[in-house]
C-alpha cells in the first residue's frame, strides 16, 4: 500500500486543460484581470494540469501563459502564482539560481532546499538548472561559497544519501561515537567526520545514531552542533539533523520565522507554500501547532492581505485551531519530543561570574566617589555592579556601611532615575529579596500582574521559593501566600498557592507512576472543565519536572493529543496560562523565558519590568542557555533584539549598556 497522500491541492477531478486555458486567457482580457478567477483556478489544479493548461495555452494563443502573467499580476501575487506555474524542479532551480547570483548570496535558500530534498529531488534540480541556465549548479555553487559549508553542500547535490530502509544496526553505536568523539570529546572539531556520516547516511540510519548520541553525549546532536560549529556550516549542519528528524517540523520552523515579527519574508513563505503544497502542507499544519500556539492558517491571515493572502490560505487548505487530536506524523513528532526532552540534561550556565581579584572595601569606596558631589559617573557604577556576583555585591554592601556609615541602596535611588535605577537597585538586592519584591509589586495597586506571579512560581525550585517566602515575610510582615489569596481568586488562587508551597517531588521519572499518571490526563479530557482542571493541577503543581517531561510524552500515546493544545483548548483566563507555562517550563525552561523575554520587547514599548526580573534573576544562573533559545527561535539574538528592537526612542544609554554586560555578548 502507497504512503497516505499528505499534500493540499490534489487534481482537478473534471479537468480540461483547453477550457482552463481560455478562462485564463478571458480573465487576463481587456482592461484589469479578474484576479479571483486566475488564483481559483490555478489553486484548483495540480502542478502536473498545470503544465497541461500552458501548453494548451501556447497551442491555442500562441503566446506564453507565464509572460501574460507577468505582464497582468504584481507584486507578491505575482511572484506567488508565477512560482505554482513551474514545474517543481524548475521551481528550486529558480531558487537557486537567485540565491547565488549578484554581490551577495542568500544562504538560507540554499540551505533550506538542499537540506530538505530527496535524492530524486535533487537530479531533477540539478537537471532543471542545466537546462534552463546552461551551467552546471554544483559549479554556481562551488564558485558562490566557501568552506566547509561548501563541502557539505557538494556532498548533498550529489543526492546519494541512502535510501531510507537502508539501516546498518551494527554501526549505529560506532557512528554516534564518531561524532561525539569528533566534536564534544576532542579540543576542536573534526569537520570531515560530521560532513561524510550526516551527509550520507540514510535517515532511518541517522535517526538510531542520534538517539545512541544522546545516550553518550548527555545532549541532543543539535545542542553539540551549536556549540562545535558555528556560521552558515551549523546553520546548514542543524538544518539537515531538523530534516533528519522531520522534513515537516523543519518547515513549520521556516514558516514561523518567516512571519513572525515586524515584516514577512515572503520569498521564504512563497517557497516553501509552492514547494510543500503537493507533499505535506498537512503534516506542516500540525507541526505548527505543536510548536506554536496559533495554525498556520491563522498566521497567514493575519500576517498577510489581498488576493495574495487568498492564494496563501488555498494552499494552506484549513485551519487546524480547533483540532485535537494528530495525524500519525505529528503524533511520531510529539512524542520523540518529549523523549528527547527527558532525555536531555541541560547544564545550567550562567553570563555573569564572580570578579577576579575582587576587593569589596576598593568597590565601595569607588561607588561612593561615583556618586559624591556634583553629577553621577553612572559608568563606574554599571561597570562594578554589572561586572560582580550577587554574593560579592552583598559584600559591597556591607562594606559600604561598615566602612562609610551609609545605605549602599538608599545612595544609588537617591542618584540614578528611571530604568537604570530599577536595575541597578534590582542587582544589589539578593535573589529571595528580588523575587519577593517582584511578587509585591505583581499584587500591588489597582491590577494584579498575574503573567509575573505564574512566571515567578512556575520556575522556582523549592527551595527558592521557600528563601522568596521568608524573604517577603521579612520585608512585608505578611505572608506570601496570605497576599496571594487576598489578591487572587478561584481555582488560578488554588494553584499558585499549591505552588507557593514548594513542595513539589524532586529527582527523576518514577516509571511506575508515570503511566498511571499520563491515563487520568487523558481521563480527565473527558470530563466537564472544572473537574478536568482540578485534576490536571494536583498533577503538574507537585510532580518532578523530570517526572511530567514522560507523563507528557506518555499522554501524547494514550490520548493521540497534545497536552500543550488541549490546554489552550479546554481551559481559559489565567488558569490556562498558569498551566500553560508549568508544560513550557517542563519541556524546556530556557526557552520558556526566551519566550518570555521575546514579549516583553516586541511590538510597541517594552514590558521593561519582565525584561529587568529576567535578566536580573536568570544572569548567574541560565541566560546563556536562554540566550541560545532566543537566537534559535527568533532568528535574531538576544544581544541584538536588545541593542535594536526594544528601545527605539529610549533615552537610556546606561540602562542599554548594563542590560548588555549581563546578557553577556553576540550570538
Amino acid at each position: 500500500m502507497g504512503k497516505e497522500y499528505r499534500g493540499t491541492i490534489t487534481c482537478h477531478p473534471d479537468f480540461d486543460g483547453n477550457a482552463d486555458a481560455e478562462a485564463l486567457f478571458n480573465a487576463m482580457k481587456g482592461f484589469g484581470s479578474d484576479k479571483e478567477s486566475i488564483l481559483d483556478l490555478i489553486t484548483s489544479r495540480s502542478n502536473a494540469q498545470r503544465q497541461e493548461i500552458r501548453a494548451s495555452y501556447k497551442s491555442l494563443y500562441g503566446k506564453d501563459l507565464i509572460d501574460d502573467l507577468k505582464y497582468e499580476l504584481t507584486g507578491k501575487f505575482e511572484r506567488l502564482i508565477i512560482a505554482l506555474m513551474r514545474p517543481p524542479a524548475y521551481h528550486d532551480a529558480k531558487e537557486m539560481k537567485d540565491a547565488v547570483k549578484g554581490a551577495g548570496t542568500n544562504e538560507k535558500c540554499l540551505i533550506e532546499i538542499m537540506a530538505s530534498r530527496t535524492n530524486e529531488q535533487v537530479h531533477a534540480l540539478t537537471e532543471a538548472y542545466k537546462d534552463a541556465y546552461g551551467k552546471d549548479l554544483e559549479e554556481s555553487v562551488v564558485g558562490d561559497t566557501s568552506g566547509h559549508f561548501k563541502k557539505m553542500l557538494v556532498v548533498l547535490l550529489q543526492g546519494t544519501r541512502e535510501d531510507d530502509e537502508v539501516v546498518y544496526e551494527d554501526l549505529v553505536e560506532e557512528d554516534a561515537q564518531h561524532l561525539y568523539s569528533a566534536g564534544e570529546e576532542q579540543w576542536g572539531t573534526d569537520e570531515a567526520k560530521f560532513i561524510m556520516l550526516l551527509g550520507n547516511r540514510s535517515v532511518n540510519h541517522l535517526r538510531l545514531v542520534f538517539d545512541e548520541y544522546q545516550k553518550i553525549a548527555e545532549k541532543s546532536i543539535e545542542e553539540s552542533l551549536r556549540s562545535e560549529l558555528s556560521g552558515d556550516f551549523e546553520r546548514l549542519m542543524l538544518a539537515v539533523v531538523q530534516c533528519i528528524r522531520s522534513v515537516p517540523m523543519f518547515f513549520a520552523r521556516r514558516l514561523y520565522k518567516s512571519m513572525k515579527g515586524l515584516g514577512t519574508a515572503d520569498d521564504t513563505l512563497i517557497r516553501i507554500m509552492v514547494s510543500r503544497a503537493e507533499i505535506d502542507m498537512l503534516d506542516i499544519r500540525e507541526c505548527f501547532r505543536l510548536r506554536y500556539e496559533k495554525s498556520l492558517y491563522n498566521m497567514i491571515q493575519d500576517d498577510t492581505s489581498g488576493e495574495y493572502k487568498r492564494t496563501l490560505l488555498k494552499l494552506c487548505g484549513g485551519d487546524d485551531d480547533l483540532a485535537g487530536e494528530f495525524f500519525p506524523e505529528a503524533a511520531q513528532i510529539a512524542y520523540k519530543m518529549w523523549e528527547i526532552s527527558a532525555m536531555t540534561k541541560i547544564t545550567p550556565r550562567g553570563t555573569l561570574c564572580p570578579a577576579s581579584d575582587f576587593d569589596p572595601s576598593s568597590d565601595a569606596q569607588d561607588l561612593r566617589k561615583a556618586m559624591k558631589g556634583f553629577g553621577t559617573d553612572e559608568d563606574i557604577i554599571i561597570d562594578i555592579v554589572a561586572q560582580r556576583s550577587n554574593e560579592q555585591r552583598q559584600e559591597i554592601r556591607q562594606v559600604f556601611k561598615s566602612l562609610l556609615g551609609r545605605d549602599l541602596m538608599a545612595d544609588l535611588k537617591s542618584e540614578l532615575s528611571k530604568n537604570l535605577c530599577r536595575l541597578v537597585l534590582a542587582l544589589m538586592m539578593t535573589p529571595p529579596e528580588f523575587d519577593a519584591k517582584m511578587m509585591k509589586k505583581a499584587m500591588e495597586g489597582a491590577g494584579t500582574d498575574e503573567h509575573a506571579l505564574i512566571e515567578i512560581l512556575v520556575t522556582r525550585s523549592n527551595e527558592e521559593i521557600h528563601a522568596m517566602c521568608a524573604a517577603y515575610q521579612e520585608a512585608y510582615k505578611k505572608s506570601l501566600e496570605d497576599a496571594i489569596t487576598s489578591d487572587t481568586s478561584g481555582l488560578f488562587c488554588r494553584i499558585l498557592v499549591a505552588l507557593v508551597q514548594g513542595a513539589r517531588e524532586e529527582g527523576p521519572a518514577d516509571m511506575d507512576r508515570v503511566e498511571e499518571d499520563a491515563k487520568a490526563l487523558a481521563d480527565a479530557c473527558n470530563d466537564d472543565s472544572s473537574e478536568m482542571e482540578v485534576k490536571f493541577m494536583t498533577i503538574l503543581c507537585t510532580r518532578s519536572f523530570g517526572h511530567l517531561r514522560r507523563v507528557f510524552q506518555e499522554f501524547v500515546r494514550c490520548s493521540n493529543k497534545d497536552i500543550e493544545q488541549i490546554i489552550k483548548k479546554e481551559m481559559s483566563g489565567d488558569v490556562k496560562n498558569v498551566m500553560f507555562a508549568i508544560v513550557r517550563s517542563v519541556k524546556n525552561q530556557p526557552s520558556y523565558f526566551a519566550d518570555r523575554l521575546y514579549k516583553a520587547m516586541k511590538g510597541l514599548g517594552t514590558d521593561d519590568r519582565a525584561l529587568i526580573r529576567i535578566m536580573v534573576s536568570r544572569c548567574e544562573i541560565d541566560l546563556f542557555n536562554i540566550r541560545k533559545e532566543f537566537k534559535e527561535t527568533h532568528d535574531a539574538s538576544l544581544h541584538e533584539f536588545i541593542q535594536v528592537e526594544a528601545f527605539v526612542g529610549d533615552t537610556s544609554g546606561d540602562y542599554r549598556k548594563t542590560l548588555l554586560m549581563l546578557c553577556g555578548g553576540e550570538d
